[in-house]
Formats: structure tokens, C-alpha cells, sequence
């Protein structure tokens, strides 16, 4: 019997996570079957207790490195996974992040006429202070400090709430906003079969429209995902 491959994930049914991840797999690696593991927890222990040598199994725990309880479990994780040559561990903050960095994010949310980007010039300078630091691994907290005290964000995030705020505060009100509970259709589904689409709502693929699939191409060449499946040993069609 041929060998399957898997790719676990720590996000629910129906949340944001998992439709996202639903989306990019069926599109780019169609023979991968996503399983959810409901929480960070389970998913360690799914994967401690693995049994099965002869599948492939692709795990993806959210990688806050500045939550204590995530870096622990990223911990157990490793060394659950460390003796397993058929367990492959993504390192990928959060599905809000990959899609903070995706290169083309302000370009597809926004027309270049769009009102939004003097509206929201504050979180597009946010997420351009931001990405560089994660980048080099050289992580300046007083800039982040610079970030997270902005008027519009009263509380301490770590970096992981903090994607997830930045995203949300760049793509609401429009196709693509993303919330814990909510990714929307503009991410997993092709070009203007938004539901919910008004006349007037104009992003920046208006003239240049694509499918899920170029879109789900697109984030992939365009995120740390390209880099990480290739660790993985997942081969993408593209």
C-alpha cells in the first residue's frame, strides 16, 4: 500500500485556522489529508503517541516564542518528535503571521485609490516595522513596544496576538478579513464569489482577477511556506 501523508493541525473545525489550511493543501498538495487536533495540546499528544512508521506526517503548532506555555509545548513537541524520521515540525508562528508576510498582502486588500490606505497608514507602517525584525532573528523589543503602545492597541500582546490584531486591523471590512473565527471568502474562494460583495467594494485584484488556486500559489511563493514545505519534503503542484 502506497504511504500517505498528513498534516496536522492544532486548529478547530471551522475556525479560520483550519479553513485556511483546508484551502492551501486541497489546492497545492491535493493527496495531503488535513486532520485537526482541536488544541496545542492534543496535537502533542497525538504525536507522542504515534505508532505509524510507514506515513508521512507534517505537524504545525503555532511557534509564539515569547508565550511560555507554546514554547514548552514546542519543547515536548520536538522531543516527541525527534526519534520519529517520519515526523516533519513546520516552524510557522501562526497562520495570521504567514499571511502578514505574504508580500502582496496591502497590494490585494486595497486599491491604490483606496481610502483605507490613509485610514489604516498606521497599521501598514506597523506591519513594515514588524516583518524585518521576525525576519532576522534579531528581535528588538523596545521597537515592538513601539508597536503594541500605539493608540490603537491598549494592552501586551506576544507575537502571535499580535499578528493576529495587526491582520485583523488591515483586512476588516473588506473580503479578505481575518478574525479566530472568521477568514474571509476573498482567501478561499477565486475572485468575486464573495458572498457578501457590494458594488463599491473594490480591492486591489480587481483588474487582475484570479482563482483560489493562483491565490493559494501566490502565499505559498510569497510566505516562509515555500521554505518549510521544502524541509518537509512536500512536493507543492504549482
Amino acid at each position: 500500500m502506497p504511504s500517505k501523508a498528513y498534516f496536522w493541525i492544532e486548529d478547530r473545525k471551522g475556525k479560520a485556522g483550519f479553513l485556511f489550511w483546508k484551502t492551501l493543501m486541497r489546492e497545492l498538495c491535493p493527496d495531503v489529508i488535513v486532520e485537526s487536533k482541536k488544541n496545542n495540546s492534543e496535537l502533542v499528544k497525538a504525536v507522542k503517541a504515534l505508532q505509524d512508521r510507514n506515513n508521512q506526517y507534517i505537524i504545525v503548532l503555532d511557534h509564539a516564542f515569547d508565550n511560555l506555555q507554546v514554547y514548552r509545548e514546542q519543547k515536548l513537541l520536538k522531543t516527541y518528535a525527534d526519534g520519529k524520521d517520519n515526523v516533519f515540525l513546520l516552524s510557522i508562528i501562526c497562520f495570521e503571521y504567514l499571511l502578514l508576510e505574504f508580500d502582496k498582502l496591502v497590494d490585494w486588500i486595497y486599491a491604490p485609490d483606496d481610502e483605507f490606505l490613509i485610514k489604516r497608514a498606521w497599521a501598514v507602517k506597523a506591519r513594515e516595522m514588524l516583518l524585518p525584525m521576525i525576519r532576522s532573528g534579531e528581535l528588538n523589543y523596545t521597537s515592538i513596544r513601539e508597536i503594541v503602545t500605539n493608540d490603537n492597541y491598549k494592552k501586551e500582546y506576544n507575537i502571535e496576538q499580535l499578528s493576529a490584531r495587526l491582520l485583523y486591523d488591515l483586512t476588516r471590512n473588506t473580503g479578505f478579513e481575518i478574525s479566530k473565527g472568521k477568514i474571509g471568502d476573498c482567501w478561499i474562494r477565486s475572485c468575486c464569489e464573495w458572498q457578501e460583495r457590494q458594488e463599491d467594494d473594490i480591492c486591489g485584484l480587481e483588474n487582475n482577477r484570479m482563482s483560489i488556486s493562483e491565490k493559494m500559489r501566490a502565499v505559498y511563493q510569497g510566505t516562509s511556506l515555500s521554505k518549510e514545505f521544502s524541509n518537509a519534503g512536500l512536493e507543492v503542484v504549482l
